[in-house]
This record gives C-alpha cells, sequence and structure tokens, in this order.
C-alpha cells in the first residue's frame, strides 16, 4: 500500500496489524499483557530443546497444585519423536511427544508462557510453565486455573 508521508512524495508502507493483548483482571484492576508474544518466544525455546532431546530417552513430571487431582512422577518416554499440530500460522497449538510403544503426551501451547532449563548433578530439567490467570479470573474457564508446570528430565549418561 503507499500512503502518502509529506507533500512532495509517496512511501511504499507494510500495514500489520498489532497483536492483540489479553486483558488479566486481579479484584477491580485489569492489565494487558502481550500473551501472544510469549507464547511465540516460549514455543521457539521449547521447539529448540525438543529438536536436541529426539530420539533419546527423556522423564516427565508434572504438579499442579491444589487444582489437580492428579501428579506424575519421572514418566518414562522412551526414544522420543515430536509431532507438532499447526496453529495460527507460526506456532503450532499443540505439540505431541511420542515415546515407545505409543505412549505420549500432548502439550497445548495456548497458555504457555515460559521455557526454563536446570542442571543438576546427575541430570538436567527443564521446566515448561503454564499460566491461566489468577484464581478468580481465568483467561480459559475450561483449563485449569493459575500456574502450572510441565518437567522434562534427560538423565546423563553415567560413565563407570
Amino acid at each position: 500500500m503507499s500512503t502518502q508521508m509529506s507533500l512532495f512524495e509517496e512511501v511504499e508502507v507494510d500495514l500489520e496489524k498489532p497483536e492483540p493483548r489479553t486483558t488479566v483482571r486481579l479484584g477491580n484492576r485489569a492489565v494487558e499483557i502481550p500473551l501472544h508474544k510469549r507464547r511465540r518466544e516460549a514455543v521457539q525455546k521449547l521447539m529448540a530443546i525438543l529438536d536436541q532431546l529426539e530420539g533419546k530417552d527423556i522423564h516427565i513430571s508434572t504438579y499442579g497444585g491444589s487444582g489437580n487431582h492428579f501428579w506424575l512422577n519421572n514418566l518414562k518416554l522412551g526414544r522420543l519423536r515430536v509431532e507438532k499440530i499447526p496453529g495460527d500460522g507460526k506456532t503450532p497449538s499443540v505439540i505431541v511427544l511420542w515415546g515407545s510403544r505409543e505412549a505420549s503426551v500432548r502439550i497445548f501451547t495456548n497458555q504457555l508462557v515460559n521455557v526454563r532449563e536446570q542442571e543438576y548433578q546427575g541430570f538436567t530439567l527443564w521446566l515448561i510453565d503454564f499460566w491461566n490467570g489468577f484464581g478468580a479470573h481465568p483467561i480459559d474457564p475450561y483449563r485449569p486455573v493459575g500456574y502450572v508446570s510441565l518437567h522434562i528430565a534427560r538423565f546423563k549418561d553415567r560413565i563407570l
């Protein structure tokens, strides 16, 4: 699209819509947070990690706090395969981690906010953080409220 920026010349302008911000409420206060940008950056970090873990054995754990009715601890996915189910443009909406014997874990990326890495002596732990607003005002009422983290552990090979 061309537009007139001055009296004497026209300039080509690329008009791109700004990303929508998510309104988050806490009591009577509201703030708009760029969750789409955070999600895109977190998915990029997660995909880089999953690319280097593909074909290896990993262990999945999660603890959802008082809002969940289950707790997973060191569930093994052997010979990891990663499948991306496309979503809105560039970022996948679902990432499926496949293990041996058709074991799988589905990660829905719509509330993904961060990916953190922690190094320990015998293993590396990646924390995949999801956030669905505050207890009284969730962003999506059909998902668990608050902050939940999925843990992916890769144990280091020991040489005896």
